[in-house]
């Protein structure tokens, strides 16, 4: 388990309204990554945390810096921290 990690990623621009977290949770799943995705109550903002292999985390932090057709990303906050195992699968949170 050397190689896994878990990251916290806070996403602002046009990113709610633009099927963002659905965007988001279906690269997850794809990279077979655990967490969740959900709006912020400011309007502005999506919060994700993912925990995986630190090579798909990086893919998905690609991904989230150019989001779906529609987004605007203008700004990303990153938090690296350690693998915790709590997340059984990546979903959506309301």
């Amino acid at each position: 388990m050397a190689d896994m990690a878990g990251l916290s990623v806070s996403i602002y621009g046009r990113v709610q309204g633009v099927y963002f977290r659905y965007f988001v949770r279906n690269i997850a799943r794809n990279l077979g990554l655990k967490g969740y995705v959900r709006n912020l109550a400011s309007g502005d903002a999506v919060e994700i945390k993912a925990e995986g292999q630190k090579p798909q985390l990086d893919r998905l932090l690609e991904q989230l810096k150019i989001g779906p057709p529609g987004a605007w990303v203008k700004r990303v906050e990153i938090d690296w921290s350690g693998y915790t195992g709590q997340f059984d699968n990546f979903g959506i949170r309301y």
